[in-house]
């Protein structure tokens, strides 16, 4: 084994021994009631998974490990001439429950450097897709022919010991986070600059790596963009759309590359990561309608109102548990602060942010007026020049695997089931509300 997976083991079998104490003397304790609406509204609200490497705080947002994203701005590692956290520090502490040194930061950069190769199939693969296919579809494409290097998957095959199970995950979680952003980047390059690749620089850290192959590698700005991105993007809690299509694929078993293709997969709906595209995409429209690129409050108000009035949403605005701005905007705000404070765009966006929390609050429906971390995100990368929104998911799929994944290993460490709720259907609901049958079965 390595260091990482050496000092993981040790972590996991003490966290092994404590869920087992927690579950003798506490297993039949009830932690919470479902209600009807819960069970038909997409069980919102039930507490039913665990997910070590992050927890969602309504006010403070999201937690990882207990550190919220001003605190990890501030403690974890950064590259040399940089103010941004490097992503490899984040997934350290999301799979070791504890803050990197600047060494260990060093040491998984270089880890992920040794794993980055990708097969020349996979490109093959991407390739014979129309140009005109959308982003996500090619790079979930990739992932999928580069499952054919799962060790878990060969392993499994063989007869492998379940004790074993956590190793293979992590050596396969390793290689796919080492290869994403090759993958991700050959997408960029395929279907918007003629297939004109940029081979991969082994001398950068990984976000560094991914700014240079995409070809903003000349920006130390845009790679400080892409450490930021990579860091605030990069877990949400478990029970998230693609974080739990990974787990619970994952929970049959199914190799690392196969359950975070499918989680990528629910990364791409509408209500999930493609949000982002709608963002930029809306404010584009609006732009485009008001006949300018610097729309004053009132115009944007209007629009707004507007939208509304129309049944549609404000993209990048609500939350389903935050209760106030998602501090994940809050950062890239800052970043745009001290990078492009008169960009029009990034001025836009800001402006929205004034102008769209009072108009939803007016309608007194809505919990949570303000905006999550899709809202800014967009206005960012086009400042650099990346003005191609449906490619946005993709670099945050790209970030997202390293929670996903380090919640992969520790699920395969902890020897966690195959997940398997129990559904009812509606007749039974009616028996049940009328006392003539329980709605609790096997």
């Amino acid at each position: 084994m390595n260091v990482i997976a050496d000092k993981f083991k040790e972590k996991a079998d003490l966290h092994v021994a404590e869920i087992k104490a927690l579950l003798k003397e506490h297993g039949s304790k009830k932690i919470g009631e479902v209600t009807l609406s819960q069970i038909y509204q997409g069980m919102r609200g039930i507490t039913g998974l665990v997910s070590e490497t992050s927890l969602l705080d309504a006010q403070e947002g999201i937690r990882f490990r207990g550190y919220s994203i001003p605190e990890l701005s501030q403690k974890l590692p950064k590259a040399e001439g940089g103010s941004e956290p490097l992503p490899e520090g984040l997934f350290y502490l999301m799979l070791m429950g504890e803050l990197p040194t600047e060494e260990d930061v060093k040491h998984l950069t270089s880890v992920w450097q040794r794993r980055s190769h990708v097969p020349n199939h996979v490109f093959h693969t991407i390739d014979a897709l129309p140009l005109g296919t959308h982003p996500m579809t090619m790079f979930v494409t990739g992932v999928m022919a580069l499952q054919t290097e799962s060790k878990f998957s060969k392993m499994y095959a063989e007869g492998m010991n379940k004790k074993d199970y956590w190793h293979y995950t992590f050596d396969d979680a390793m290689d796919l986070i080492a290869r994403l952003p090759r993958i991700a980047a050959y997408v960029y390059r395929r279907k918007y600059h003629f297939s004109e690749h940029i081979q991969p620089d082994g001398l950068l850290d990984w976000s560094g790596n991914l700014a240079h192959m995409l070809g903003f590698g000349d920006s130390h700005e845009f790679k400080e963009l892409m450490r930021l991105y990579m860091t605030i993007h990069a877990d949400h809690e478990g029970g998230n759309v693609s974080a739990h299509t990974v787990h619970l694929v994952g929970s049959a078993l199914s190799d690392p590359y196969l359950a975070y293709a499918a989680g990528m997969n629910g990364l791409a709906g509408p209500l999930h990561g493609l949000a982002n595209q709608e963002v930029i995409k809306w404010i584009f429209e609006m732009e485009e309608k008001l006949g300018t690129n610097q729309p004053s409050k009132e115009q944007i108000a209007k629009y707004v109102e507007d939208t509304l009035a129309a049944g549609k949403v404000v993209p990048g605005y609500g939350h389903a548990v935050l209760r106030k701005t998602d501090p994940r905007f809050t950062a890239q705000m800052e970043f745009g602060k001290r990078y492009m404070p008169d960009d029009p765009l990034v001025n836009t966006v800001w402006n929205i942010y004034e102008v769209v929390p009072p108009i939803l609050q007016s309608l007194g429906k809505i919990k949570n007026p303000w905006p999550n971390v899709d809202a800014h995100s967009g206005a960012l990368l086009v400042h650099y020049g990346m003005k191609e929104y449906e490619y946005y998911t993709v670099l945050f799929a790209v970030s997202r695997a390293l929670g996903v994944l380090a919640n992969l290993i520790w699920s395969r460490a902890l020897s966690f089931p195959i997940e398997r709720p129990k559904s009812v259907t509606t007749d039974l609901v009616n028996k049940w509300l009328k006392g003539e049958d329980e709605i609790w079965g096997e």
